[in-house]
């Protein structure tokens, strides 16, 4: 039998839009009734006559009648997203295909203590994680969620934020890299917050996503705190070009970001986590 072409995608109808932070905005799109996806993995969205880019689901799939709801926020980084933020609205039609790539491994977790840290809009790929942990609260142990910005104005989803503190046996903390009026959080960088985790550290998890730099410092203090690098995972959703490792863009050793990950432990990746422009 013939396998099905990877490249086809979903006409998908944009139902809403959320400004989240400046050049920032979150789409719901209507999917397929049959669509499904786990946390961490991404789509590919295709802008008519323009192109195609890889986004982060930022929701758990949600199905209504004979549809799913999905996520996506994006950040205006290049000429698709840049696109997408200024030509996309409500009742706009985008092209889907995926999900694609490996996500976040909460069947390991499960029974663990559990860590989210997240700098800008790495909180994207994450955000999935903490509902899903919600409504599976059960199955996971403490869970601590560090989340930081350059400024409170580039928070993602300020509007959620406070509820996440409210699900049992969570503790949030948040960060602002610059001090700012009525900010009573922490100032400074996400991953000064590493050293006021609440976990067991050897029965635990923990999920980083953000910039590379503020991935690698975070991979350092944690790997100094006694983690170990198969508890530490991140997702790199870097160069990924076609999604389903043709292209070779995205190579990375021996691995390809989209197929293999966009999730690696850093037990993994050894090495390639640890050099410049990976």
């Amino acid at each position: 039998m013939k396998p099905e072409n990877p490249f086809l995608f979903e006409r998908s109808l944009v139902v809403g839009v959320v400004d989240e932070a400046p050049g920032v905005k979150t789409y719901t799109l209507r999917l397929s009734g049959s669509y499904s996806a786990e946390p961490g993995q991404f789509n590919m969205v295709y802008i008519y006559g323009l192109g195609e880019v890889p986004l982060s689901i930022s929701s758990l799939p949600s199905k209504r009648g004979s549809f799913t709801y999905v996520e996506h926020t994006a950040r205006a980084v290049g000429a698709v997203t840049g696109a997408i933020l200024s030509r996309v609205s409500t009742g706009s039609l985008v092209g889907v295909r995926g999900p694609y790539g490996r996500g976040w491994p909460l069947r390991e977790a499960e029974g663990r203590d559990l860590v989210v840290l997240a700098g800008g809009i790495g909180l994207a790929p994450l955000r999935p994680v903490i509902k899903y942990v919600e409504s599976s609260r059960g199955a996971f142990g403490r869970l601590n969620i560090l989340y930081g910005a350059r400024s409170p104005d580039y928070l993602l989803y300020k509007y959620e934020l406070e509820e996440y503190a409210r699900i049992p046996n969570t503790k949030l903390l948040l960060s602002s890299d610059t001090a700012s009026p009525n900010w009573s959080y922490h100032v400074g960088f996400v991953t000064d917050l590493i050293e006021y985790i609440d976990v067991d550290v050897g029965d635990s998890m923990v999920f980083v996503c953000g910039p590379e730099a503020m991935m690698r410092t975070s991979v350092k203090k944690l790997l100094n705190s006694g983690f170990k690098s198969d508890q530490i995972y991140v997702s790199l959703e870097r160069r990924m070009r076609c999604g389903v490792g043709v292209c070779g863009t995205c190579q990375l050793g021996h691995y390809f970001v989209c197929k293999d990950g966009p999730v690696f432990s850093i037990g993994e990746l050894g090495e390639y986590f640890w050099i410049e422009g990976i």
